[in-house]
């Protein structure tokens, strides 16, 4: 199974701009720049930062869910949010970490329980793994 995401940009860094599609249409050609990037209110647009966050979340949820059911618990309700921490370093900008932040209503578990099925998500659900795994790349230079 595979899934696919692009990006078009044009122009400088700061002035340019350029949308984000990914397979099931959700995002279709959603306009992202410097400012929906790096502006300091977040809600300018989007950034690839915060679809990030966003995927981790809901893969981490939906594992822990998944696990949950797996040692017999069902959940009334998992609510996650992922903070990503961007900062500028030496010239650029680094992601230093993510932090996942979750609460949940399962009856029957006690929170040990819990806390180990969570531990257990949170490093094996697939972007958790994603995000330390070698990175391919391949570039073409089409000037005419």
């Amino acid at each position: 199974m595979k899934r696919t995401a692009s990006a078009v940009w044009n122009g400088t860094l700061k002035e340019g701009q350029g949308h984000l599609t990914i397979q099931s249409g959700v995002l279709s050609q959603q306009m992202y720049s410097f400012n929906t990037r790096f502006g300091e209110d977040g809600k300018a647009g989007t950034n690839p930062e915060e679809l990030i966050a966003a995927a981790h979340a809901g893969c981490f949820t939906m594992a822990t869910g998944a696990m949950l059911n797996g040692a017999g618990f069902t959940p009334d309700s998992l609510e996650t949010e992922a903070t990503l921490d961007l900062q500028f370093e030496n010239g650029g900008y680094v992601i230093k970490g993510i932090h996942l932040e979750l609460k949940g209503r399962v009856p029957g578990v006690d929170n040990a329980k819990f806390q180990e099925i969570a531990a257990n998500a949170e490093a094996n659900c697939p972007v958790s793994k994603a995000l330390s795994v070698p990175i391919t790349m391949n570039a073409q230079l089409l000037n005419g």
